[in-house]
């Protein structure tokens, strides 16, 4: 499939507080922020694309896009007449964007689960690509949960053109790239926000880039590990509105030609726990919260995010 999604762009949250949580992507997470709006800013990593995320100013935190790439106009034109044909709400047809966020091509829809996201083409890219081993250089993957599995994987294999890599009893992992996955389906309460990874050079540099985020007050809610599926090593953290980022590297590389999608009974046997290494030990029970959104849906999220939000980031 030529017409197809490439890769992830971005991601776009809703944030309580503005600078209090650009003041955490910067500072402890260790994006550069290169573009502001009224009440929105946008955030690069040291990779070339013009940012990878954005953060809006609401009253509750909320996932407010998905951001894929795609090749040219022409993709990006057959990708929204097949979105369309599909059934699914097309909220902006494709039209140029904004050049404050980069630019490019690009339309708006709503996934069949009713979430936001966008797929565009021609986006400006960073000349100069940052050599900082403990600084996040892409978004890795972002995971979504579902009470609809089965109504999500078609929509993203049959029209964004994403491949099945490997089925658990748990999750879909789809791929759009060499990547063995850059969207994840989670069976659980959704639709909602389960958490979203930013790829590190190496291990190092996720060693280097943990401590940084422990050293300003954020415990590492999940790890460090190696997962089953993917074989990347993580580590996992709340950040100020209740929402789950991932640190995560070496993210295994497959070939279409070869690779065969293994399901839940072989995951099962080979990998029953999540973590290969058996270093990560359980999710913290907040963790679990955060990843089923009840940090920044629910209740729940304004007091849990009240207590992170008060943290002293240096």
């Amino acid at each position: 499939m030529t017409n197809r999604v490439t890769g992830v762009r971005s991601v776009e949250l809703g944030v309580r507080d503005l600078h209090q949580s650009a003041e955490f992507y910067t500072k402890v997470w260790a994006l550069e922020q290169v573009g502001a709006e009224s009440e929105c800013m946008h955030f690069r990593a040291t990779g070339g694309e013009h940012h990878v995320l954005t953060i809006r100013e609401r009253p509750k935190p909320a996932l407010l896009g998905v951001h894929f790439a795609a090749n040219d106009r022409a993709a990006v034109d057959a990708l929204c007449a097949k979105a369309r044909g599909y059934g699914v709400e097309i909220e902006a047809d494709p039209a140029p964007l904004d050049r404050s966020a980069g630019g490019g091509y690009g339309f708006r829809f709503r996934t069949p689960d009713g979430l936001p996201m966008s797929i565009s083409s021609d986006r400006v890219q960073h000349p100069n690509v940052v050599l900082d081993r403990s600084r996040p250089t892409k978004i890795s993957h972002v995971v979504l949960n579902s009470a609809r599995t089965d109504d999500q994987i078609p929509f993203f294999i049959d029209v964004l053109g994403f491949k099945l890599s490997d089925t658990t009893h748990m999750m879909e992992f789809l791929r759009c790239s060499a990547d063995h996955h850059s969207v994840a389906i989670f069976r659980n309460n959704g639709p909602s926000l389960n958490h979203v990874a930013y790829e590190l050079p190496n291990i190092d540099g996720l060693m280097r880039g943990t401590g940084r985020v422990k050293q300003n007050g954020f415990d590492i809610e999940w790890g460090i590990g190696r997962h089953g599926p993917g074989a990347n090593v993580f580590s996992y953290f709340i950040e100020p509105n209740g929402f789950v980022a991932e640190y995560t590297t070496e993210l295994d590389q497959l070939d279409d030609a070869t690779h065969v999608p293994q399901g839940p009974d072989y995951w099962q046997k080979v990998m029953p726990m999540p973590d290969r290494w058996g270093t990560a030990g359980a999710p913290s029970n907040r963790m679990r919260a955060a990843m089923s959104g009840a940090l920044y849906l629910g209740e729940e999220a304004d007091l849990r995010c009240e207590d992170i939000i008060g943290r002293k980031l240096g």
